[in-house]
């Protein structure tokens, strides 16, 4: 579902990115870990196509990100086909980014709407369905103002997921909440994995890296320092510099 291939990513003379090489099958959940600045969201942003790619090769679902091919040469994608791609890719961030002047089912609704051309009629009836999944039923016609951050943060997993995507990406998605609201958060994000969905997450949730993913990468520097099943990472990493971070978090 996505491929990397010796990624780069500059800002400026800042290399954010260092030659990143990872696979995410189909289903799989991949946790991402490290020290702030190692580059585990600039990643997640290039699969998107939030950042544009510096060098190297970076595809989701056999489609290349940013890019299209054209004979034998790679063209550019244009605004209108990158916002094509990305409606199959969802993503939710650390600080919930829903539209304020609207209400719960109005940012769930926008964008099937507007993006994908669901009638109006369709769209909330599923996103009906989406806030009862993620525990919110009642607060359908509740402004982000009245709702908790755990409860913003499940809006935006339903949000993205009326998208209907093939994949999603979670940028550290409770880092932003008060401890007591993240048990909430997570427990949609387990019920998201239960189901098959593929997921990306920057996360600094050990205990959900270790209970949930399939694969755990260690990132520093904007290198992948170290990756695999979790019970070898998390339990017995073979780098000094995963353990050196695994000493401090847990």
């Amino acid at each position: 579902m996505v491929k990397a291939d010796n990624v780069h990513k500059h800002f400026g003379k800042l290399e954010v990115l260092k030659g990143i090489d990872l696979e995410v099958q189909p289903g799989q959940v991949l946790c991402m870990l490290g020290p702030s600045g190692s580059g585990k969201s600039t990643f997640l942003r290039c699969i998107n196509h939030l950042e544009k790619v510096d060098s190297g090769r970076l595809s989701v679902d056999g489609q290349l990100v940013g890019y299209r091919v054209d004979g034998n040469r790679l063209r550019e994608l244009t605004s209108k086909e990158i916002s094509r791609r990305r409606s199959g890719i969802g993503m939710v961030f650390q600080r919930f980014n829903l539209f304020a002047h609207m209400t719960a089912l109005q940012n769930i609704i926008e964008a099937p709407i507007r993006v994908k051309g669901f009638g109006r009629d369709v769209a909330v009836a599923d996103a009906r369905q989406l806030l009862e999944r993620v525990g919110l039923a009642d607060k359908a016609d509740a402004y982000p103002s009245a709702l908790s951050g755990g409860q913003q943060q499940r809006v935006a997993i339903a949000r993205a997921l009326a998208m209907k995507p093939q994949l999603m990406l979670f940028d550290e998605p409770t880092s932003a909440l008060d401890p007591e609201l993240v048990g909430d958060v997570l427990e949609v994000m387990r019920d998201l994995a239960q189901e098959g969905m593929t997921m990306v997450v920057v996360t600094h949730e050990i205990g959900f890296a270790r209970e949930v993913a399939d694969v755990v990468v260690f990132m520093d520097g904007g290198v992948i320092v170290e990756s695999g099943d979790p019970r070898q990472v998390l339990v017995e990493p073979r780098e000094d510099r995963t353990r050196a971070f695994l000493s401090k978090v847990l």
